[in-house]
């Protein structure tokens, strides 16, 4: 059964306008386009909708949907499961601020508790789920370099890879933009590449967010370079990846 853009729209609450931009954009084409030029929607378009709207409610961008969707390798019910876990953390999360809430309000006091806010967790997965699908030839490679190191020459390329970050924390009071920072985000570029995985601009790009996102990462790198090296890292891979 085929449905007009706006018989889709009625059906599920996603509004024209929306469907025309998921269309213009690539994550969600129609069927197929009457000579008319009325767009045309059948059932497995619309088992793509539901998927989108399922990574949508996890706030995953539409950009990471598509590379998602569009995946060679990409498995259904893989995908299903991970999106269950991350509504299961998203659910637990939630119960969790109610408890919290209803606590204060019976006591009448604030408490002055912040770790109710942590996401980390879940970020933790989401980010796992976006290495997944988002770049399956990175994922591939990243799982045969890991399963070539043992546990020793694991732990040295680990404590190999927050040296450098060590070293970017010496640099928090230069601009991102300096030509030594630079310097030092190309040395990290390299090194993810040489024993993870072929780190593109892209995938730089997006690791420098998870850097500051995932509360493990953040926690890390600041360790090994002192409070503040996270978002000084970021800053200077958004000047790498910007030129």
């Amino acid at each position: 059964m085929m449905r007009t853009v706006k018989e889709v729209s009625k059906l599920t609450g996603v509004s024209v306008r929306t469907l025309h931009h998921y269309d213009a954009i690539g994550v969600l084409k129609p069927t197929t386009v009457t000579e008319a030029g009325y767009r045309l929607y059948d059932d497995t378009a619309l088992i793509r909708l539901q998927i989108i709207l399922m990574f949508r409610e996890l706030q995953f961008p539409l950009k990471e949907i598509k590379k998602i969707l569009d995946s060679p390798s990409f498995d259904l019910r893989e995908a299903l499961s991970q999106q269950i876990k991350l509504l299961e953390l998203q659910y637990k999360h939630i119960g969790e601020l109610i408890s919290f809430a209803r606590e204060i309000q019976e006591k009448g006091v604030p408490k002055m508790d912040f770790s109710i806010f942590d996401k980390s967790e879940m970020e933790q997965y989401k980010s796992e789920a976006k290495a997944r699908w988002g770049d399956t030839s990175a994922y591939k490679e990243y799982e045969e370099n890991h399963a070539k190191q043992n546990e020793s020459s694991y732990e040295q390329l680990t404590n190999d890879m927050m040296a450098i970050f060590s070293e970017l924390g010496t640099m928090k009071h230069m601009s991102p933009a300096d030509n030594a920072v630079q310097a030092k985000i190309a040395t990290l570029q390299e090194f993810i590449t040489e024993h993870y995985y072929t780190c593109t601009n892209e995938i730089l790009s997006g690791l420098g967010d998870m850097y500051v996102s995932d509360g493990r990462f953040r926690k890390n790198i600041d360790n090994a370079g002192g409070a503040g090296t996270a978002d000084f890292v970021k800053q200077a891979i958004s000047v790498y990846c910007g030129k």
